[in-house]
């Protein structure tokens, strides 16, 4: 498409089980593993502008879990104490 061409396509919004989200063409089947967000289905910059609302942390559902599995274990990471080096005399 060139650049000048307007997309007049029409898509629908996906989400994986990761809440990842993927704009699809409207008229294309549905790919294993992802499911219709419910949106309806609209031009590029509508679908996109939706997107940018709802997708505030693309991190996968997955890591967000994890760290705040780690969070919740009030687990600290503290800097190792430096100790001056000790030099024997000869």
């Amino acid at each position: 498409m060139r650049a000048d061409d307007e997309d007049k396509t029409i898509y629908r919004l996906l989400v994986n089980h990761e809440e990842q989200y993927c704009i699809w063409a409207a008229r294309r089947p549905i790919p294993l593993g992802w499911h219709d967000v419910g949106k309806k289905p609209g031009l590029k910059s509508e679908i996109l502008a939706f997107v940018k609302e709802v997708w505030t942390d693309m991190r996968p559902l997955s890591v967000r879990k994890r760290l705040k599995e780690l969070g919740d274990q009030e687990t600290t990471l503290s800097t190792p104490e430096v100790l001056p080096v000790i030099e024997e005399s000869a």
